[in-house]
């Protein structure tokens, strides 16, 4: 079959559902990604991460709705070469070195990078000759990547691509990454590191119990949580009263310092500085993603459904 590829049609996630039995791993799920667009799936264990970028491989079948990777279905998207994975599952090949591998993996593509650039790019080049049986987790890690990446695709989904990889590792792996983004390629990775995912992804989507619970770019996650907090120095001040400004959910004080949190940080911003005079060294700051993310997520996914994706 010959397909051509509709950049312009990106990818499109319509309606989809996955259940494992009685375990509904994602419900309904609706996204729009635009090519060269870099996104961030987070989410607590049994999310439905996996499963979606399962799905969107090709290699589970949704229950219900539908896949449009470029315009075309998953399978075929993948047998014209357009995605490259790295998913959590499997391993490098025994009873191969690591050159041997990627080069394996390049024969598939038509029209896949130098295999010596990839190998430097994913920082693979220093055991190019290790076999496989040898490899310590962080770098069969980097292979799996070079594996992925090798093909010139234009998507690459990517399920947590920094595990097992130490924190220079990790580093790297991004710089390597910017690379890539730099061509225009589209990029889906699922990450536990949240800092990853704010300081790389154009937008992240946060999914909870199988549903998207949040979707932009992190500032703008960052801003659902609503937990602005205002830090400033106030000798001797009662915290009473400070709790009864408009704009205060909560405070705190810690010798001569207090810490409000806000549900709106302008109107108690206005009222700290208005009640108080003589509050000094005033800072303003934003809910981290972390906070976002815990708050977003505040329910526990059910056990079945963290079993369940668990073994995805």
């Amino acid at each position: 079959m010959t397909i051509t590829t509709d950049a312009g049609a990106g990818i499109v996630l319509s309606r989809l559902a996955k259940s494992y039995g009685a375990v509904r791993a994602v419900r309904g799920v609706d996204l729009v990604i635009a090519p060269g667009e870099t996104v961030a799936l987070l989410g607590p264990n049994g999310a439905g991460k996996t499963t979606t970028i399962d799905m969107m491989v090709g290699l589970t079948k949704p229950d219900k709705g539908t896949v449009s990777i470029f315009g075309a279905p998953p399978a075929a998207a993948r047998q014209a070469g357009w995605v490259g994975a790295m998913l959590q599952t499997g391993s490098p090949l025994d009873h191969l070195r690591v050159r041997e591998i990627v080069t394996l993996m390049a024969s598939y593509y038509p029209h896949p990078l130098q295999v010596d650039d990839v190998l430097r790019m994913t920082g693979a080049a220093d055991f190019a000759r290790q076999w496989t049986t040898k490899l310590s987790a962080g770098q069969a890690q980097r292979v799996r990547f070079a594996a992925a990446l090798v093909g010139n695709p234009d998507l690459l989904l990517l399920d947590e691509p920094t595990a097992s990889i130490d924190v220079a590792g990790r580093r790297d792996f991004w710089q390597a990454m910017r690379g890539v983004t730099e061509q225009g390629k589209t990029v889906v990775f699922a990450t536990h590191y949240l800092e990853e995912a704010d300081a790389y992804a154009d937008r992240i989507v946060l999914l909870a119990h199988g549903q998207i619970v949040a979707d932009g770019p992190a500032t703008e996650v960052k801003a659902q949580a609503g937990s602005r907090t205002i830090r400033a120095t106030l000798p001797g001040a009662d915290v009473g009263a400070l709790s009864a400004l408009p704009g205060v959910r909560s405070a705190q004080r810690h010798g001569d310092a207090v810490v409000l949190a806000c549900s709106d940080a302008d109107a108690a911003l206005r009222a700290l500085l208005a009640a108080f005079p003589g509050a000094r060294d005033v800072e303003v700051r934003g809910g981290s993603l972390e906070e976002a993310f815990l708050e977003l997520t505040a329910d526990e996914p059910d056990t079945s459904d963290a079993m369940a994706e668990a073994t995805r």
